[in-house]
């Protein structure tokens, strides 16, 4: 019998931001989500399960969720990948840690971009992405599928809120609609991770969440 995923998730850098290492025991084929920070952090941890990232993916380029990434990705020898929505965003990065009293060299080059419905991974270490604009214009969330299955929602939608669009790029009314018309249509049990924050479902933010209400 087939082991289970290994699903890890884990906050790093000063803004808490999740990432999760989403691994195949029996292959040692990975992803990772998020990796914006600490990275020494983020490859003691695929080391200590023998697991190795195919590529290196990111729900948005705001800097704590891609700023360390080039490290990684450099230790790994694992591309980096994000919609293209958010290119500008990912080639600003020195001045979006200036705003935060940080200094961020660029990133490395991209190994390639996101697109809605994409399959990315390997075997069961992998993911369908939603494109989800809003809180950024390429913002996205990943789907694995299984028997619960489970959302990576980045900054789109958190336990009880959704991310902030007062940043560049941001759209209010395009993150509500994003949320109700491909988040919430979602199964109800299915799992939400956020990008910061404590995990949810769709099921309890239809019902509860105060700024969008299915």
């Amino acid at each position: 019998m087939p082991s289970d995923l290994h699903i890890e998730t884990f906050p790093v850098g000063m803004l808490g931001c999740n990432c999760t290492i989403i691994g195949d025991p029996d292959t040692g084929d990975a992803l990772v989500i998020d990796p914006g920070d600490e990275p020494d952090e983020v490859c003691a941890r695929l080391d200590a399960r023998g697991l190795h990232p195919t590529a290196l993916i990111h729900t948005h380029a705001h800097f704590d969720h891609i700023g360390r990434s080039s490290a990684v990705s450099m230790r790994t020898g694992s591309g980096m990948h994000l919609h293209e929505g958010d290119l500008f965003l990912y080639e600003n990065l020195a001045t979006q840690a200036e705003w935060f009293g940080l200094t961020l060299p660029p990133g490395l080059p991209l190994a390639g971009f996101l697109k809605d419905a994409d399959v990315i991974g390997r075997g069961r270490a992998s993911v369908e992405v939603v494109h989800t604009p809003g809180h950024t214009p390429g913002s996205v969330c990943f789907r694995l599928a299984g028997p619960v299955p489970l959302l990576f929602s980045g900054d789109t939608l958190f336990a009880g809120g959704i991310g902030r669009t007062d940043l560049w790029g941001g759209d209010g009314r395009l993150i509500v609609r994003s949320i109700r018309e491909r988040l919430y249509t979602l199964s109800p049990d299915t799992r939400v991770i956020p990008g910061h924050g404590p995990e949810t479902t769709i099921d309890e933010e239809r019902a509860t969440n105060p700024f969008v209400q299915s």
